[in-house]
């Protein structure tokens, strides 16, 4: 009696294996994904950008911005708050233009969960800066 289960077992495991060898002759003859290069890099994109560092003292945040480069940057300051009842701010873009310098101020009412800086060319002359 013993026999015929100890075969049925067998033939499980030689199937099993035969199978495995047909799927691994299957994965090596599939082609390799395309590796994707990256975009080239033109020399706009590498004169453009304020460089700019953020400051975070307890619930507000100010980040400085210099801008080196030729061209104009439009920089925007958001702020994510960590309390979920706390508002997230965005600012309105600020204009920086060649050798300019801007600082751009947020704050939430508790504590400060992340700060990020967004940047975007700006076409033809920078904005006057607003007066106090």
């Amino acid at each position: 009696m013993r026999v015929p289960h100890r075969r049925a077992a067998a033939l499980a495991s030689a199937a099993a294996l035969l199978a495995g060898f047909a799927v691994a002759a299957e994965v090596r003859a599939a082609p390799a994904p395309a590796e994707e290069s990256p975009a080239p890099v033109t020399r706009d994109d590498e004169n453009f950008g304020a460089s700019c560092r953020t400051v975070v003292e307890g619930s507000r945040v100010t980040a400085h911005c210099q801008n080196p480069f030729p061209t104009t940057d439009s920089v925007r300051l958001h702020v994510e708050c960590a309390r979920w009842w706390d508002v997230d701010t965005d600012s309105a873009p600020v204009d920086v233009g060649p050798t300019a310098y801007a600082e751009l101020t947020g704050r939430c009412w508790k504590e400060v969960r992340s700060a990020w800086l967004t940047h975007q060319p700006v076409e033809g002359p920078p904005s006057p800066a607003p007066g106090p």
